[in-house]
Parts: C-alpha cells; structure tokens; sequence
C-alpha cells in the first residue's frame, strides 16, 4: 500500500494491468496459471510486494477446484492502486 493515496484521481496503469490478468485467469479457470500470477503477472511484485493479500484469492479458488472457472464481481480500482474486485467459484445458490 505504498502507493496507496486518498484521493488518487486516476488508476495506474500498471494496476489495471495486473487486475486484468488476474480476471482472466480467475475466468479461464486456470489454476495453474493463477498460481504463478506473482511470479507471471505484469507488474506483480509493484501490485503485490507482499503475498498475504493475494495467497487467499489462491485458497478460495483451489477449494473449489483447480480447473474451475471463477465469475469477477467488479469493484473498481479505489486510489488509484486497490482493487476492490470480488471473486465466486463454484455453483451459487
């Protein structure tokens, strides 16, 4: 959160770069690849310095199976450098 400000006007591009990566491989249903997203990912040691805020997206997905896609429930980019995105995998009822 280093870059973290209030009332950041814009979304950095190299944040949106990286959440839009994370979607897809949130909906490709690609576990593998999802996996490696801090290894892979444009911009990811500059979105993620740290893993605890990304390690439970990997939990939750793997609890409900590696090849399954997840549905994004678009929250935005908040200061610029936050994404307040959402993900469900798995049947909802």
């Amino acid at each position: 959160l280093y870059e973290f400000r209030a009332g950041h006007g814009h979304e950095e591009a190299y944040a949106t770069e990286f959440v839009a990566w994370v979607r897809e491989a949130v909906e490709q249903g690609d576990g593998a690849r999802l996996q490696r997203t801090l290894e892979l990912a444009p911009h990811a040691q500059r979105a993620h310095p740290t893993t605890e805020h990304f390690l439970p997206l990997l939990v939750a997905g793997g609890a409900a199976g590696n090849a399954v896609p997840g549905r994004v429930i678009d929250g935005g980019i908040t200061h610029g450098v936050l994404s307040m995105d959402a993900f469900v995998f798995g049947a909802v009822h």
